[in-house]
């Protein structure tokens, strides 16, 4: 069996971190911080949406990786990876737009975010348990 459709939502997941990731290099040129936020809150929440998706990423791409290796039915897995993609992409809008405060995008993505990773965590342990 392969992970292509887990890998697919990995390779987005990527994307996402790329840029993520090159949003923090552009404000820390543009305001010549090299270590830490400098007290730029820009940059403070820059580096909090990309950090936030990489502490997230590893546990949702493994599980979701599993659940396609212990044959979880397609559609359940494309729901769960969409489901997640859209999830990081509102945090991430959310967290920039809201500038660190409450907005929906924010609560609505980490919501959506554990909600995805609690599905896939009790799918794992029912194949385990064979249900």
């Amino acid at each position: 069996m392969t992970l292509m459709i887990s890998g697919l939502y990995a390779g987005l997941t990527a994307v996402l971190v790329l840029a993520l990731s090159y949003k923090v290099v552009k404000f820390r040129r543009a305001n010549k911080i090299g270590i830490g936020d400098g007290g730029h809150q820009g940059l403070s929440i820059a580096i909090r949406a990309h950090g936030n998706l990489i502490e997230n990423a590893p546990i949702v791409l493994i599980l979701l990786a599993l659940a396609e290796l212990n044959g979880m039915p397609v559609y359940l897995i494309h729901c769960l990876g969409t489901a997640w993609i859209v999830a990081r992409l509102l945090h991430a809008i959310g967290l920039n737009q809201g500038q660190g405060g409450y907005h929906f995008g924010r609560f609505w993505g980490v919501l959506i975010t554990w909600i995805v990773l609690l599905t896939l965590a009790v799918a794992n342990i029912g194949f385990f348990l064979g249900l």
